[in-house]
């Protein structure tokens, strides 16, 4: 599965991570697909156009912003957003979260369709919310 980290969070993770799953899962971050300063609407585009990926962000702007909303939900992406409580945690406890909730999460992604969006929380490692508008 193909897998971006957005610009709200340090490339290390996704460098980290595409390491850890390597032959397995593909992860990249925003910047190294797209160099800075990528508008959000022309990212999402641009990899619905791709095919199937699955997006964790820290980026809840896009859950609430009526054009970048609409953009991810008509399109191919799987997001999960972060909670606000563990987008302000120290990189560490976020890569444990990820860690933890890892197989949940592309198990949820290879069963809902495209433009569904859901919440990382910081504590249970079962349920992902659904973020709706």
């Amino acid at each position: 599965m193909n897998i971006l980290i957005d610009e709200h969070l340090p490339p290390v993770l996704a460098r980290a991570l595409d390491e850890l799953f390597k032959g397995e899962h593909s992860v990249v971050h925003l910047r190294q697909k797209f160099g800075p300063s990528v508008k959000d609407i022309e990212w999402i585009e641009a990899l619905s156009r791709e095919g199937r990926w699955v997006i964790i962000s820290a980026d809840r702007r896009i859950t609430k912003n009526k054009a970048e909303y609409h953009v991810f939900r008509n399109s191919r992406l799987i997001g999960f957003f972060m909670s606000r409580a563990l987008y302000k945690s120290k990189l560490t406890k976020q890569a444990e979260r990820l860690l933890a909730v890892w197989d949940g999460m592309i198990d949820l992604a290879t069963r809902v369709e495209g433009g569904a969006m859901f919440e990382l929380p910081m504590k249970s490692t079962t349920r992902f919310p659904q973020l709706r508008p």
